[in-house]
């Protein structure tokens, strides 16, 4: 189950990639750009700015799931069994479905259309999410597909897996790039729903068997942005034979709008993304502890 497909991207590894999106994650970061990617089944996906209000859908939706509310078609989500009705009549686009499934050869097929531009950037594929963890029979499928077909494999994952997973798959991957949100527990708890024992646990068992991988630490402004905590992290980074980059990422606010399009609450407040000032003042930090470090993935 994908919920998207995003090509030359060159912020998900090194030069010209292909990001694969898997559905499904267990983390509920405050501050996730991808919200529709965090539930592993299909969602209806609403974008009111698109609709014209003909109410199309609610005339051809089989289940009487959308009704008319304040001159908006309100989907009742507990009739909703995504027949996929409303989406064809829209002519805007407005209702979409997040989630599709797909079979190994239907990704590997979209993923060699661009085989060019791997090839002259030092690029590949990268897996992200979600987390593509919690699909790894496709994943590993996947994976080795790609590997055998020569192409750089990478993927990004919270680390709140299995370990024999994680550890099982890194004979084809070529680059895992490894969130760290915070060293504190509470602090990890309180702000993406889980603790990160095991993630900090399954990194330091990484790092002990793949030497290449990169920490990617998002930056966010009162949650783990002073200066204790960048310590922590860099002196935990610094403890890990395999890791010798941090990838220091900005918050940002783009994908806020995202909640209400998939009926969820964002619990994240309204801040400002950390200033140019602040984050080269943590890189800078962080330089102490591990060889290179770059502000932005």
């Amino acid at each position: 189950m994908i919920f998207d497909i995003a090509k030359f991207s060159t912020h998900d590894g090194p030069g010209i990639r292909t990001v694969v999106f898997l559905k499904g994650c267990p983390l509920r970061c405050w501050w996730c750009h991808n919200p529709e990617g965090q539930v592993p089944s299909q969602q209806m996906v609403y974008t009111k700015e698109k609709c014209l209000r003909c109410f199309s859908c609610v005339k051809v939706c089989p289940n009487h799931a959308i009704k008319i509310l304040h001159n908006t078609p309100v989907l009742l989500m507990e009739n909703c069994k995504l027949s996929g009705k409303c989406v064809d009549a829209c002519q805007t686009k407005a209702r979409e479905i997040a989630g599709r499934r797909v079979k190994v050869d239907d990704v590997i097929t979209e993923i060699e259309k661009d085989r060019i531009f791997y090839d002259e950037s030092a690029g590949g594929i990268t897996f992200s999410g979600g987390e593509p963890f919690l699909q790894p029979i496709f994943l590993q499928s996947l994976l080795q597909t790609s590997k055998e077909r020569g192409i750089h494999t990478a993927v990004e994952t919270c680390g709140f897996v299995d370990t024999e997973i994680l550890l099982r798959a890194s004979r084809d991957v070529d680059l895992y790039l490894f969130d760290l949100k915070a060293i504190d527990n509470e602090i990890h708890r309180k702000f993406t729903g889980v603790p990160n024992d095991v993630i900090l646990t399954n990194l330091k068992q990484l790092s002990k068997i793949h030497d290449h991988v990169i920490i990617r630490f998002p930056v966010i402004p009162g949650v783990n942005d002073d200066e204790d905590a960048v310590c922590k992290l860099g002196e935990f980074a610094s403890s890990l034979s395999g890791v010798r980059e941090i990838d220091v990422l900005p918050y940002h606010p783009l994908g806020t709008e995202k909640y209400n399009r998939v009926g969820v609450v964002s619990r994240m407040p309204k801040i400002d993304p950390p200033s140019k000032a602040k984050i080269d003042s943590i890189a800078k930090e962080l330089e102490r502890f591990v060889s290179y470090v770059k502000i932005g993935g």
